[in-house]
């Protein structure tokens, strides 16, 4: 158990040394510097010069990225040349708006798509299935930049409903906030309830066609009962995968919706950040969303041991197709 932690921890640090590194590379190669951002368009080449040595952007690369490291390692990530707050305050300030961005657009993809999916996988190939399917679609083709100016216009121009732009915290009102928090909720909905749906029906037909599901029918219980305790369950293995990814993802997925609507979240500190040149600022965020990509991976694999406890017992029975075959000779029998 702990040689698993221990490996797991040391993936995740890798992945986040590599991403790091990469994108203090990609920053180092755009064209312009964070000096020319703060000395403006009338700047000299001289005084660029002297504020990028000033500000230690004339040395090489990796002796910056390892002063980066060694100040994040010890919780520094360092402040902004521009705005001169550190980094850490700045996320943390804009971190609320980014999560529950994330997490409403999560919670409703899942309301909505795990009904349509038990409907779908319960009646395969009816008209239900084929219209379903159609709606989902038209959902997964629809990008989040054309599904908020379509929202904006149905529920904020037309119908009058929802605000069209703006962000009101959640301290001044919880109903103020959700109203100026659905619409791009929504947005960024619409392509994980497509995503969600066909993953989970795809496992519950697949399911539902074992032997043991057929073998539970035949002691007389309930296809509901056997639908939500014997099928849902077994079947709900990528569905915790790509929803644990998505939530991970969305934290720092936000940026176009963010900017469509107007929030003051990560994405929008973010995409600021990079066109002000803004490297401390960039390598921080992206840091910080990548240990949160790794924690939230690391805590979807946790989830599996909720789902069935033999995932627990057995190290090696951590993928969901290892843990079909006994559940099907233990309902069977």
């Amino acid at each position: 158990m702990l040689a698993d932690v221990g490996r797991r921890v040391g993936y995740a640090l890798l992945v986040i040394l590599l991403v790091t590194v990469g994108v203090q590379a990609l920053m180092s190669l755009a064209p312009g510097s964070v000096a020319e951002v703060i000395l403006g368009e009338a700047a000299t080449p001289e005084s660029v010069a002297a504020l990028n040595a000033e500000l230690g952007y004339d040395r090489p690369f990796f002796v910056q990225y390892l002063d980066w490291l060694w100040s994040a390692l010890h919780g520094d990530l360092g402040t902004s040349p521009i705005t001169h707050v550190p980094v850490t305050e700045a996320i943390l300030q804009r971190l609320p708006v980014t999560l529950e961005l994330a997490v409403l657009s999560l919670s409703i993809a899942l309301i909505v798509a795990i009904p349509l999916a038990v409907a779908s996988a319960t009646l395969p190939n009816s008209a239900v299935d084929r219209g379903i399917n159609a709606v989902t679609s038209a959902f997964l083709a629809i990008p989040a930049f054309v599904a908020g100016p379509v929202l904006v216009y149905f529920f904020a121009v037309t119908m009058k409903a929802l605000p069209a732009l703006g962000w009101t915290p959640i301290a001044e009102g919880l109903g103020p906030n959700l109203r100026g928090a659905l619409l791009p909720a929504l947005a960024v909905a619409l392509t994980e309830i497509a995503a969600f749906h066909r993953v989970l029906r795809a496992d519950l037909i697949g399911t539902l066609r074992e032997d043991y599901v057929a073998a539970a029918r035949a002691k007389g219980m309930s296809r509901t009962y056997v639908l939500f305790r014997h099928a849902f369950r077994p079947s709900s293995f990528s569905l915790l995968t790509i929803s644990g990814l998505s939530l991970a993802r969305l934290i720092g997925g936000t940026i176009i919706v963010e900017a469509l609507f107007v929030l003051p979240g990560i994405g929008q500190l973010i995409s600021t950040s990079i066109i002000q040149r803004d490297i401390v600022t960039v390598q921080g965020v992206v840091a910080f969303i990548a240990v949160g990509f790794v924690v939230i991976n690391m805590v979807v694999d946790l989830g599996y041991g909720l789902i069935d406890p033999r995932v627990r017992r057995s190290p090696r029975a951590r993928k969901p197709r290892a843990l079909v075959t006994p559940q099907r000779k233990a309902v069977s029998a």
